[in-house]
């Protein structure tokens, strides 16, 4: 199976789902349709449609990570940025990170390789994994990120994603 909305169903918690709770909550968002995205180049070609120039935005990549101590971590950048997996450990004293597998990134996020985002911690906060954000973050108007399938992009302002991991129990570590 793919990481599209079509097998959405297939996911502990569904991609509608999570725009239902946003939806609840009173959390405002752009929701945007597109091809299936699965690395930053992919995105980078549909991302003209609909980042508005000049806006300070931050669109992430991804990564689930392992250490040492078998320990699961998101950790989600500006997607241009290079990341060292060595010096990334050695900032936030991890020791050894390694990228968790597939089946164990499903067991403990619920989403599949390509649909990786922060919005996966509505499954990953009760799996003990530890969230780290780009601190470019704090500065941005607009956080782009899947909602749980690469099909759909979501914009949602600083303060609402914040308010979002709030409301998912999500501790942000700013690196």
């Amino acid at each position: 199976m793919d990481a599209s909305s079509q097998f959405q169903d297939s996911l502990p918690f569904s991609s509608d789902a999570l725009l239902a709770q946003l939806d609840e909550w009173g959390i405002t968002y752009q929701l945007y349709h597109h091809t299936p995205l699965r690395t930053v180049e992919d995105a980078k070609a549909v991302e003209a449609g609909f980042v508005q120039t000049g806006e300070a935005a931050l669109r992430l990549k991804n990564l689930y990570l392992r250490d040492k101590k078998k320990r699961n971590h998101l950790i989600s950048l500006e997607q241009d940025r290079d990341v060292d997996l060595k010096s990334l450990a050695a900032e936030l004293g991890l020791g050894n990170l390694s990228f968790g597998s597939p089946d164990r990134l499903f067991e403990t996020l619920g989403v599949r390789p390509g649909a990786v985002t922060p919005l996966a911690m509505i499954n990953g906060a009760s799996n003990g994994v530890n969230f780290y954000m780009d601190q470019a973050g704090q500065k941005a108007d607009l956080v782009y990120m899947h909602p749980l399938v690469n099909d759909r992009t979501v914009a949602l302002t600083q303060s609402a994603f914040l308010d979002v991991m709030e409301r998912l129990g999500v501790t942000i570590t700013w690196i």
